[in-house]
C-alpha cells in the first residue's frame, strides 16, 4: 500500500498543497500525520481541522490571495494552519519567531497581511503595540501551549466555532501558496512568491524519470526540525506529508530531544544544516543512541567538513545526501547523492541538478561559460518562484527568461557537478540562518558614533560562518566614547539575536572601489585564506 501511495501522491494531489490532507484522509484516514509530545493528528483530523480553519478565514472576509501570517514556533497547529490557508486560497506568510518588533512590522506592512496567528511569547511582544494590528481582519493567539504540549485554548475555541466542511475552492499549480521573506543586498526583506507547483515540481520530475531520490513512502517517519517559515522546513514537511509520511514536530531544535525522538519514533529520514548535525553529535551520549532506524540524513545550507561527514557516517550509520537551492528556487535544485560522498573530490561539490532542473554558469556579459570556469550560477527549475512581491525590477533582475540568477559564484565540471566558490550577493549563512550584511550595516550606521560599517561572514567550524562587523568611528569617537558593548546593545534592540554580530572590530577605514562600493572580497580574503570553498 505504501508504494502505491508514494507513486500516486503527486499526480493525485494535482500539484496543489490543499489536496495533500484530502488525499491521505481518503487513502489512510487513521494514520498519524503529525506527532508532538503526547499529542497527534491523524490525516483525517488534519483534513477536518484544516477545513474548519479555511472556513474561519473565509468567514473573516479573507479572499483568495490574502496574506495570512504565522508568527510562532512550530506545532501541530502550524501545519493545520498551513493546510487551512491553502484550502481558503490564501497565501501563507511564515515569520521567523526570533525577529523583533521593527522586523515583524516591516513584513506585516509590506506584505499587506490581513490575518495574524501568533503564540503566547510572541503575543506578549506584539499585541501591546496597537499600531501593528492596524489593517488586520483577524488576530488569533495560539497561547503558550505548543512549546509545552498543551492545547492552545484561544486557537481551539476559534477552530471549534467553524463549520468543518471543506470549502473545495478551485486551485491550480500556478496559484501562489506561500510568500516567504528573504532579505537581499538592499537590506530590505523581499517577499518571495511561490506557487503550489514549487512544492511538487522537482519531486514530480524525479518520479517521471524513475528516480526515487531518497525513496519517500507512507511508511517513513521524519523530524520537522527545520522551521516552517524557512523554505527548507516548509518544503521538507510538504514533501513528507505529500508522500503520506508521519512528521514528528520539534518546536525548536534541541539536540537532547533528537537523541530521544529518533529511537522513540523510529525516525527514518532527517534534514539538518551541518551545525545541527555537529550539535547532535556533540551532545553527550550520542554514540549510545539507537540510530538504527535512520536511512537518510539530508543536509544543506553549508558544506560538510570531511571529519564531520566521517563522524556522521560512523555514529548514525546511514546515507548522507546534500541539497542546494534557494527560496527563489523553491528549495532544492541540486543534490549530492549518497554515492557521491564516497568520492573525496566531490565532497567540495554542491551536487548535480535533479531530473527536470537545468544549470548554467554565466560570465558578467551573460554568456554561458564552459566547464571549469567560474561565473554566476543560474537555475531553471519547475519549482522556481513566481517573483518578488511588489518588486518588478528585482524580479526582472533575478528571474530572467525563467532562470533564477542565484548570486552565487561557481563552476560546473565535465560531469555536471556544481562547485560553489563565492557569494556574489554577500549573504552570510550561520547555523542555517540567512543573514544579509546590508541590513546589519544599516542598523550599525544608525548608531551614534559610527561613521561607516562593513559586515562580513568569516569561517566558523561549528556554525559554518559567523558575523563580523568592521566599524569606523566618527572622528570624535575614536577614544573610549564609543565602546563595543554599546554597539552590541544597539544591534540587539533592532535585530533578531541570530543577526547580531558575534564580534566587532574598530578599523581606521574601509576599502572601496572608485565608485564607492565596499570591496567585500578584499575584507573577507584574510579570513578565508587557504580554504577551498569560500562560502
Amino acid at each position: 500500500m505504501s508504494e502505491q501511495i508514494d507513486s500516486e501522491a503527486a499526480p493525485l494531489a494535482g500539484h496543489v498543497v490543499a489536496e495533500i490532507p484530502r488525499l491521505h484522509a481518503g487513502l489512510r484516514p487513521d494514520a498519524s500525520a503529525l506527532v508532538m509530545g503526547g499529542r497527534a493528528r491523524t490525516f483525517a483530523e488534519l483534513d477536518r481541522r484544516s477545513s474548519a480553519i479555511a472556513q474561519g478565514l473565509i468567514a473573516a472576509g479573507l479572499g483568495p490571495g490574502a496574506r495570512v501570517a504565522l508568527f510562532a514556533e512550530d506545532s501541530l497547529e502550524t501545519f493545520e494552519l498551513i493546510f487551512g490557508i491553502a484550502k481558503a486560497g490564501c497565501v501563507f506568510t511564515g515569520i521567523n519567531p526570533r525577529l523583533v518588533g521593527p522586523e515583524v512590522r516591516y513584513i506585516l506592512e509590506d506584505g499587506e497581511v490581513e490575518a495574524l496567528f501568533l503564540d503566547g511569547p510572541r503575543a506578549e511582544r506584539l499585541l501591546a503595540d496597537e499600531a501593528l494590528l492596524e489593517g488586520l481582519r483577524l488576530v488569533v493567539e495560539l497561547g503558550r501551549g505548543p512549546a509545552g504540549g498543551e492545547a492552545p485554548v484561544d486557537f481551539d475555541d476559534w477552530v471549534g466555532q467553524q463549520v468543518d466542511a471543506d470549502p473545495l475552492l478551485e486551485a491550480g499549480p500556478e496559484d501562489v501558496f506561500a510568500q516567504l521573506y528573504t532579505s537581499g543586498t538592499t537590506g530590505r526583506p523581499k517577499g518571495v512568491r511561490l506557487a503550489n507547483r514549487s512544492f511538487f515540481g522537482v519531486v514530480a520530475s524525479m518520479r517521471a524519470a524513475g528516480d526515487d531520490w531518497i525513496g519517500w513512502s507512507a511508511e517513513d517517519v521524519t523530524l520537522f526540525n527545520i522551521p516552517s517559515f524557512h523554505i527548507g522546513g516548509l518544503w521538507w514537511a510538504l514533501t513528507a506529508l505529500g508522500a503520506g509520511a508521519t512528521g514528528v514536530v520539534m518546536p525548536s531544535f534541541r539536540p537532547p530531544e533528537v537523541h530521544t525522538l529518533v529511537p522513540r519514533h523510529r525516525i527514518t529520514k532527517v534534514c539538518m544544516v551541518p551545525a545541527m548535525i555537529q550539535l547532535t553529535l556533540d551532545e553527550p551520549g550520542a554514540e549510545a543512541v539507537d540510530w538504527s532506524s535512520l536511512a537518510h540524513l539530508v543536509y544543506g545550507g553549508a558544506p560538510i567538513p570531511k571529519v564531520l561527514q566521517e563522524r556522521s557516517r560512523a555514529v548514525f550509520g546511514c546515507d548522507l545526501v546534500q541539497i542546494y537551492g534557494l527560496t527563489e528556487t523553491g528549495n532544492t535544485a541540486v543534490c549530492l547523492r549518497a554515492e557521491d560522498h564516497l568520492e573525496d573530490r566531490l565532497l567540495l561539490a554542491a551536487g548535480r541538478a535533479y531530473p527536470g532542473v537545468q544549470l548554467k554558469v554565466l560570465d558578467r556579459a551573460g554568456q554561458a561559460l564552459p566547464p571549469g570556469e567560474v561565473g554566476e550560477v543560474c537555475i531553471l527549475s519547475p519549482a522556481n518562484m513566481v517573483g518578488y512581491w511588489k518588486l518588478p525590477e528585482a524580479t526582472a533582475a533575478t528571474l530572467v527568461d525563467g532562470w533564477v540568477h542565484t548570486g552565487d559564484a561557481g563552476y560546473l565540471d565535465q560531469r555536471g557537478y556544481l562547485f560553489l566558490r563565492d557569494r556574489i550577493k554577500d549573504m552570510i549563512i550561520s547555523a542555517g540562518e540567512n543573514i544579509y550584511p546590508a541590513e546589519l550595516e544599516g542598523v550599525l550606521a544608525a548608531c551614534p558614533g559610527v561613521r561607516e560599517a562593513a559586515v562580513i561572514g568569516v569561517p566558523d567550524d561549528r556554525w559554518g560562518e559567523r558575523v563580523l562587523a568592521l566599524v569606523v568611528r566618527t572622528p570624535d569617537q575614536t577614544g573610549e566614547a564609543l565602546r563595543k558593548r554599546a554597539l552590541f546593545a544597539h544591534c540587539r534592540a533592532h535585530l533578531a539575536d541570530f543577526k547580531v554580530p558575534s564580534a566587532v572590530e574598530f578599523v581606521d577605514g574601509l576599502p572601496r572601489t572608485p565608485s564607492g562600493k565596499l570591496k567585500k572580497a578584499e575584507l573577507r580574503a584574510p579570513y578565508w585564506a587557504g580554504r577551498d570553498r569560500q562560502v
